[in-house]
């Protein structure tokens, strides 16, 4: 990978360009370089040496073969295209001149750790599946995970299986269906508490089975009262609610990727290790 940026120079009026900002909001950084080579005509190799790639995997990044999520490499490429402060934030990176400024104020507005809103678990679901199969490091905060993990069709169940491809880490935190909170759940929802607590027994009899066949599988109890459902797939994280008035899965579904100053990334991911910490594990 070539490491000694040559910056590209790239146009202010590019940054105000409406499809340069839709791709820096979703962090969709296939198309963001296909707009940057659109406009200066640099070759894929000229980009790769901008922005710190070697060109098959320029080439990759913009066809959507793969997908990029670490901040450090939205960084170089930020510093790659000279990216001026308002593209700098539209992409969750501080500014330069606040990277340089301790202490400096900030609009949270600015760093969008939320880069997308799906109606419900449904709408997410190509893309959680697209995730899941690529993932190495999969956390999991359910009730009773069997539309999860629980069932054959479940959402990422059949994406679990690597067939011999480096191993998948598992880590699932369920409710204890012997806990006050279990009995809580399932009158706000309208079932009885031998449902309920069935389902998590169930759904662990099938992570017990993925465990014997595949290891890397963590399954831990939890007795609080659910209140967030958390699906972490290696460095992004889609976070959904329960309430009385409606399960996980039918709660808008928000996809977070963390940035420099975001608390909500960094704040759900201490929360999902705190309750691991608190967790009785059974698997």
């Amino acid at each position: 990978m070539t490491t000694a940026l040559m910056p590209l120079a790239v146009s202010d009026t590019i940054w105000q360009h409406s499809e340069i900002q839709r791709a820096l909001r979703a962090r969709d950084l296939g198309l963001l370089l296909r707009v940057v080579q659109h406009h200066t005509g640099a070759s894929q190799a000229r980009l790769g040496t901008a922005i710190g790639m070697n060109q098959g995997r320029v080439n990759e990044v913009m066809n959507g073969r793969r997908a990029v999520s670490r901040l450090d490499v939205f960084e170089r490429i930020a510093e790659g295209l000279a990216m001026p402060d308002h593209a700098r934030r539209l992409l969750g990176l501080a500014p330069q001149r606040e990277r340089r400024a301790s202490g400096a104020a900030f609009d949270l507005a600015a760093f969008p750790e939320v880069v997308r809103v799906y109606s419900d678990q449904a709408a997410a679901t190509a893309e959680i599946q697209r995730a899941a199969r690529a993932a190495h490091q999969i956390d999991v905060l359910a009730v009773r995970g069997l539309g999860l993990l629980g069932l054959r069709d479940s959402l990422l169940r059949p994406h679990l299986d690597r067939d011999g491809d480096q191993p998948l880490r598992l880590r699932v935190l369920l409710l204890d269906p012997d806990s006050p909170a279990a009995a809580q759940r399932a009158d706000e929802i309208g079932e009885s508490a031998e449902s309920l607590a069935s389902g998590v027994v169930l759904a662990e009899a099938r992570l017990r089975e993925l465990a014997a066949s595949d290891g890397g599988v963590e399954v831990y109890r939890y007795r609080t009262l659910p209140v967030w459902r958390i699906i972490r797939l290696d460095s992004t994280l889609y976070v959904a609610s329960f309430s009385a008035s409606w399960e996980g899965h039918e709660s808008a579904t928000y996809k977070l990727v963390a940035t420099p100053q975001g608390p909500l990334y960094g704040g759900y991911c201490r929360l999902f290790a705190a309750m691991l910490t608190d967790a009785h594990r059974v698997i």
